[in-house]
């Protein structure tokens, strides 16, 4: 990883933490995949865009009906539990 890559993941993560009013380091909980049937989402707000069967880095667990997740391009947004199987 390079200076630069290290510095825009630091930038994007300190945003984050801002964001979401997110209190300590970002530890990584458990890694989910959308399931391949679920409809794809443009996103938008407060959600992450979804595509069928990608992988996203779980985050936090807010509440039954979302999930704080971060996808491949380091975004980080809530996901319906509903998008991800059990």
């Amino acid at each position: 990883m390079t200076l630069k890559e290290c510095k825009k993941e630091e930038k994007a993560d300190r945003e984050f933490q801002k964001k979401f009013k997110f209190e300590g380091s970002i530890n990584v909980l458990t890694q989910m995949m959308v399931d391949p049937a679920a409809v794809e989402k443009r996103g938008g707000g407060k959600n992450l865009p979804l595509r069928r069967g990608e992988i996203l880095d779980v985050i936090q667990f807010t509440n039954k009906e979302q999930i704080l997740c971060r996808n491949s391009q380091r975004r980080c947004k809530s996901v319906g539990a509903e998008a991800l199987p059990a």
